[in-house]
């Protein structure tokens, strides 16, 4: 009977407590808001990024701009190599209506001549993304990330920039454990 009072006794001491009851609080931590921002050329970075938003979720944002591009491949491939070269910037016909309220932003381009594409210059020059957390995420033929990521680093001022995949042409491999490693 003794014992049975003396735990009692404790019980209500500790509900009582008010290091017990804070310790006991949780503030309810809500999830990160995700935007999956992407230009694709060949459609290739458009498929991996419905593959991201597919596993983890987050809005869906097609980069376009008010440029076109020969449908023969190599001149566009000459096209692009001479637009990189000058640093070209097309106006962008599409637009994100509230980037403050992303905390997570993937970024995927193709790896346009060893760099990101200059639709993707053009979206970090006109959103300021400094203190988010932002995921490259690219697609190639071959070439892997060459500078694309040091590219759109050097771009994306104040940018927490996290750990990037690269997929080559159409194939996904490697997507799931990279979502995994980043936690998402």
């Amino acid at each position: 009977m003794k014992k049975l009072l003396t735990l009692i006794g404790l019980a209500f001491g500790f509900m009582s407590h008010p290091s017990t009851i804070q310790a006991q609080e949780t503030t309810p931590q809500t999830a990160p808001k995700i935007l999956i921002a992407y230009y694709s050329y060949s459609g290739n970075t458009e498929q991996a990024a419905k593959a991201i938003q597919q596993k983890i979720g987050g809005d869906l944002f097609a980069i376009t701009s008010d440029h076109t591009y020969p449908s023969d491949y190599h001149e566009m491939v000459q096209q692009a190599k001479e637009e990189i070269a000058q640093d070209f910037r097309p106006q962008l016909t599409s637009s994100v209506k509230d980037i403050s309220q992303y905390d997570i932003i993937f970024i995927g381009s193709p790896n346009w001549w060893g760099t990101i594409t200059p639709q993707v210059s053009s979206f970090l020059e006109q959103y300021n993304l400094s203190g988010k957390a932002v995921i490259p995420f690219i697609t190639h033929g071959g070439g892997g990330l060459q500078n694309t990521v040091s590219d759109l680093t050097s771009q994306c001022k104040g940018c927490q920039i996290k750990p990037s995949w690269d997929g080559y042409q159409k194939s996904l491999q490697g997507l799931d454990d990279w979502l995994k490693e980043l936690n998402l």
